[in-house]
């Protein structure tokens, strides 16, 4: 019985259940059933997977700090993502998942009514799904259709907040003012609904660039926001939306609200906010023992751990604005040591570290920082182009110095005596010998760290090195770290045997007998080797006893030491490689020179450094200067002096119009009548074009000419390559050889430098290699012809053109070609061999048609290309007689 009455339970439990899986049907079982099973199973884990989904986000999400914070803490979309391109993030996936499974399973919609009061909510949770995805216009669609369908919901003000995120997306910021502000003037909107649509605005007026409304909707967002990070991230934004206007104190008073709120506000909020109140501290009259206090406070709080690269950030702003470099580069680097996820602030330490060597014009060491800047600088930043730009310019300065540093040293060293040079060389290689030596007791200490460290492996319980005296003795780490270790030369570990044991005999250790070799001979003076050393006087011990055996056998003693030296410890090895040549030495000083005008240049056009573009104009005169750069170093030096109001200036203005009288410099100082618009770009320009239509020898009539107009002008070497050019084709290979040679001597380091010397290494020799009798294919009739041409000889190009057409042979042509600066070759080229040149020749003479008085030379296609690059046509025609 009770079996028969739990089978018809069973029966009415399932039949009730499967009328209220029906959502076509409205009654009150259906509607909770559905409603039930969609917010407490399949929104439920959508929510679960949207929150992780979220969080993932937010720890993938870094704030810039340096720029304006967005509102709402997301990850931008990628730039190579595209629109509608999925989001890898499984947990978005599965919140979509399950809120399409909502309105595909339990959507109750019966008479145009949505009887089912939790999909709004699916339809909410799917808008946003697609929204951390990226897939903008397919959540509007969501967000839309509650907006459309469910006027009344309770989610209608997030749907309105959600929909007009995405418009921020889709860049309508317009759209968005447009739309919130009509909800707002039509309902009364309280709470955090209110909060969420003024944060909305406020990003909205920022992309807009209306900071005054921004700051009203931030403060009200601020106000209505119920949770702790939005009221920490709001205020901080306010902080930073006052420091925009300029509004200082109102900023101050922002930040300090940040740090009030502590353990409320997550850290780095209130991290940064320290960093801004910093930076609007007077350096020079407020509270420095304050200050460093707070900063030393925060340091010592572990809970700022990941933040200490800021503090020492400030720290360092703090000593270089006080003008202390060496401490201000000390925290610049603890701050990049501590460097955490932000980048920009590694740059910006990078940065002013190389600001600091620039006030000590080191421009090597700037070198380096501004490289470490580019490349830790995000490829977006504003900065980069302009770091970019100023990199490459003390990158040519590093390198023009590095040439006049190297000539100088050369020159110098070339002025000394022999026992100078002898004197300077052995004191690089004491110094070379101790840095050798340091290394070699780094990698025996090495080596036998990892022998003792096998040994302890292989028998844990012994120990194979005695340390017992070493106890207070440095590591060799310590040591390399001194500014000069050879001081330190009883406190450095002694070499380390093969067995592993330490010895402390003095002259097994390298770097304490140089270091005893050193101190004896600034002690004792140059004393030879002798009885009663002390006690002769310095002056008779330096005394050579001529014919010796004693001074004979040191000598070749120390000769026999030196031959079993290596190379690099022998002083004749150094001097050998110093150049003797004048020539050499003279090509040095130019190249040294034209370093100094180029750098004398940057510092005065690019980086507005006048004393120092003086120094460098002014070690140009005084170092026997080429007569092509005195006139425009003159010239810079006046309009140097100039700027600064020096009487030197009148000094070098007389100079020029003394001097050079008929220069343009001398016209530009008396203000004589000058087409601006005649420059060297355009005078260069013209010739330039001229050239390349074939005008070589009218272009050859003005170079000379503008070659001496322009001498010194940045473009001078564009015009020595164009003669170059015009030399080849009217002068021969030879010239153009010679041009090129000369070129690379006086701008040894210009652009085109490096161009000219792979012609001279790969082309020029080719040329040079082509020799008359080379294979023929093809011959040409060659007309020599005085130039001008175009009217003495009209009748023989037209004659020949006519034989060209009637010919019938396409390969057959004419050309009217430049030989040198007095003749010209007409030339019929195509002709199929010698034996048929020959025929056409007869035939132009004999033929009625054409009855040609001058007398071709018939010539080999590749023999003519010999005779037009060597201009040697009377060689040819001596050697076919």
């Amino acid at each position: 019985m009770k079996n028969i009455q739990l089978k018809h339970l069973l029966t009415l439990g399932s039949i009730a259940i499967l009328l209220a899986c029906s959502t076509k049907r409205d009654n009150y079982i259906n509607r909770k059933w559905h409603s039930t099973n969609t917010k407490y199973n399949v929104l439920y884990n959508g929510n679960l997977a949207m929150q992780k989904g979220i969080a993932d986000v937010k720890a993938t999400y870094s704030d810039d700090f340096w720029d304006l914070l967005p509102l709402e803490r997301i990850q931008v979309m990628p730039t190579e993502q595209k629109e509608g391109e999925v989001t890898k993030n499984t947990n978005f996936e599965r919140a979509e998942t399950k809120a399409t499974k909502a309105i595909q399973i339990h959507s109750m919609n019966i008479g145009g009514y949505e009887k089912n009061n939790q999909i709004d909510e699916s339809y909410l949770m799917l808008g946003k799904s697609r929204y951390y995805e990226n897939r903008y216009l397919p959540a509007m669609e969501a967000f839309n259709y509650i907006l459309y369908k469910y006027p009344t919901s309770n989610n209608v003000y997030q749907a309105q907040v959600w929909r007009e995120k995405v418009n921020l997306k889709l860049e309508n910021e317009q759209l968005a003012i447009k739309n919130l502000n009509r909800t707002l003037k039509g309902q009364k909107v309280t709470g955090q609904d209110l909060a969420d649509i003024h944060s909305v605005l406020a990003q909205a007026f920022i992309k807009k660039n209306v900071l005054d409304s921004a700051i009203v909707s931030v403060k009200i967002a601020k106000k209505e926001t119920k949770l702790k990070e939005e009221k920490a991230r709001y205020t901080f934004i306010l902080g930073q939306l006052y420091e925009k206007l300029n509004y200082s104190d109102s900023a101050y008073v922002a930040f300090q609200e940040v740090i009030d709120m502590k353990r409320k506000s997550p850290r780095s909020y209130t991290i940064y906010s320290h960093l801004k109140q910093s930076s609007q501290f007077d350096f020079q009259a407020g509270d420095t023992v304050a200050f460093h206090k707070n900063l030393d406070k925060l340091l010592e709080n572990i809970e700022n751990k990941s933040f200490r690269d800021v503090i020492y950030h400030q720290k360092a702003i703090f000593y270089d604005k006080k003008g202390k470099d060496n401490l201000a580069i000390l925290n610049y680097n603890k701050s990049i040591k501590n460097s955490s996820s932000d980048k920009y602030l590694a740059a910006l330490n990078y940065r002013n570290i190389s600001e600091i060597y620039y006030s000590k014009q080191n421009f090597h060491y700037v070198k380096k920082y501004l490289d470490s800047t580019l490349l830790r600088l995000p490829e977006k930043n504003n900065e980069v182009k302009a770091t970019k730009k100023r990199l490459e310019i003390i990158t040519d300065v590093v390198k023009y110095q590095d040439i006049i540093s190297y000539s100088d040293s050369i020159f110098n060293i070339s002025k000394m005596s022999n026992s100078e040079k002898v004197n300077f060389f052995q004191n690089h290689i004491t110094k070379l010998k101790i840095s050798d030596s340091i290394a070699a007791l780094k990698s025996a200490d090495n080596l036998a760290l990892s022998e003792q460290n096998q040994k302890s492996d292989a028998f844990p319980g012994d120990s194979f090195i005695d340390n017992s005296d070493n106890k207070d003795k440095k590591s060799l780490g310590e040591i390399s770290k001194t500014k000069n270790p050879v001081l330190e030369q009883d406190l450095v570990k002694p070499p380390v045997n093969s067995g592993g044991l330490q010895s402390n005999f003095y002259f097994y250790n390298a770097v304490t007998v140089a270091q005893g070799k050193l101190n004896f001979k600034k002690k004792w003076g140059d004393i030879k080797y002798g009885d009663n050393w002390k006690s002769v006087p310095e002056s008779n011990q330096n005394q050579t006893q001529n014919g010796s055996e004693e001074e004979i056998e040191e000598e070749t003693e120390e000769e026999t030491e030196e031959v079993g030296l290596e190379s690099k410890y022998k002083p004749s090895f150094y001097i050998d490689q110093l150049p003797k040549d004048t020539k050499v030495l003279d090509s040095l000083n130019i190249e040294a020179n034209y370093a100094r005008f180029q750098l004398g240049a940057i510092f005065k056009e690019k980086l507005k450094e006048n004393k120092l573009a003086i120094t460098s104009f002014e070690d140009i005169l005084v170092n026997t200067p080429q007569s092509k750069l005195v006139l425009p170093t003159y010239y810079n030096l006046f309009q140097l002096y100039g700027d600064l109001n020096n009487e030197k200036a009148l000094f070098y203005k007389q100079k020029i119009l003394s001097e050079y009288p008929a220069s343009r410099y001398a016209s530009a100082i008396n203000n004589t009548a000058i087409n601006a618009d005649i420059t060297a770009d355009s005078e260069f320009n013209l010739l330039y074009k001229k050239v390349e239509e074939g005008w070589f020898r009218e272009a050859n009539l003005e170079i000379d000419a503008l070659l001496k107009k322009y001498d010194g002008d940045e473009l001078n070497a564009k015009f020595d390559m164009l003669k170059a050019k015009i030399s080849a084709r009217l002068f021969g290979l030879s010239a153009y050889k010679e041009a090129l040679q000369k070129m690379v001597k006086n701008y040894p380091k210009a652009d085109e430098t490096k161009k000219i010397e792979s012609i001279l290494s790969s082309d020029i020799p080719a040329l040079e290699a082509l020799q008359f009798g080379a294979t023929a294919k093809t011959y040409n009739l060659v007309f020599v012809t005085n130039y001008p041409n175009e009217i003495s000889h009209k009748n023989l190009i037209e004659k020949l053109n006519q034989y060209a057409k009637v010919s019938g042979d396409r390969k057959v042509s004419v050309s009217n070609d430049i030989y040198n600066v007095n003749k010209n070759m007409i030339v019929l080229h195509g002709i199929l061999n010698k034996v048929t040149a020959e025929s056409v020749a007869n035939y132009l003479k004999e033929h009625k048609e054409y009855k040609l008085k001058d007398t071709p030379i018939i010539i080999s296609n590749e023999d003519y290309k010999v005779v037009q690059v060597n201009k040697n046509l009377e060689e040819y025609l001596a050697k076919i007689k």
